[in-house]
């Protein structure tokens, strides 16, 4: 069962309320969910609640996947009322993605915890690489590849989406700047797709979790009304906040400060989540 007192509660309720700020800001600027800030902020509150290790990680991506529902829609239309969106692209991936992430969570009902963990840590290192030390010249061609490619991406995307609690926008902005595109039409794309895959994968992460709140009964942190399969209602409700409030600010700084900078920032930030759970795999 679950018992803080209610200093800590409060404390926690700051921290998820600070980390919806954060991923909203993030989502606007960067094109991503948030999932990545998201994850493990609720990683380190839902061990504070004592839940399960063998629960903690999935229930950290379902909900995080739940918060990428406002906050990308949110982030996407303020991109596209800047005319920054490639509707074509969206187009392409939608049906694909909505597959992988299909896959992704019929894989979360059954894979075990640690399988989250380093999936989160391959993609986030390549993707904290790839800002830390990346180059205009890394580049794969001209101009976007074939459809059977894309098509194949797009599932990649679900699927690790899914796995990672991520809204795709930083798999999917490596890709589109790989191929030759500026990176503030890659970031304005790539929020469209935290809409495409939140919604299925939420709902995937409602149905993978269900027989995990039988197997615990005792653990209020996943059951009704504190939760709903792996998604907390609780992390989603304080991180809705104040990220669908930040969103368009980041959407709009995303047009104006210097992105290298973010992109230093935010891959040193990758780096350090990465060490977090490499050690907690260890430990």
């Amino acid at each position: 069962m679950i018992d803080i007192a209610m200093g800590e509660a409060i404390w926690l309720a700051l921290a998820l309320l600070a980390g919806g700020a954060v991923t909203g800001l993030l989502a606007g600027v960067f094109g991503v969910g948030g999932g990545a800030v998201a994850v493990p902020i609720l990683y380190e509150l839902f061990r504070i609640l004592g839940v399960p290790e063998d629960v903690r990680m999935p229930l950290c991506i379902g909900t995080s996947l739940a918060i990428i529902i406002p906050t990308s829609i949110r982030s996407f239309s303020a991109h596209r009322r800047r005319g920054a969106v490639d509707m074509s692209i969206l187009k392409v991936w939608a049906i694909p993605v909505v597959l992988g992430v299909a896959a992704g969570s019929f894989i979360a009902r059954y894979a075990p915890a640690d399988l989250f963990k380093i999936v989160f840590i391959v993609v986030a290192g390549i993707s904290a690489v790839k800002l830390l030390f990346g180059r205009e010249s890394w580049r794969l061609g001209l101009d976007m590849p074939g459809r059977v490619v894309m098509v194949i991406y797009g599932w990649v995307i679900g699927i690790l989406s899914a796995l990672m609690g991520i809204g795709g926008g930083q798999l999917s902005s490596l890709f589109m700047t790989f191929y030759s595109r500026p990176i503030h039409q890659a970031v304005a794309t790539s929020s469209g797709l935290g809409v495409i895959i939140s919604i299925p994968g939420t709902i995937g992460y409602i149905y993978a979790g269900w027989p995990a709140a039988a197997q615990y009964p005792g653990i209020a942190a996943l059951q009704p009304p504190l939760a709903f399969g792996y998604v907390s209602v609780i992390g989603f409700a304080l991180f809705s906040i104040t990220s669908v409030i930040t969103a368009p600010m980041g959407a709009a700084l995303a047009h104006r400060l210097n992105k290298k900078r973010l992109e230093m920032a935010f891959g040193i930030f990758l780096l350090l989540i990465c060490a977090r759970f490499v050690y907690s795999l260890i430990a």
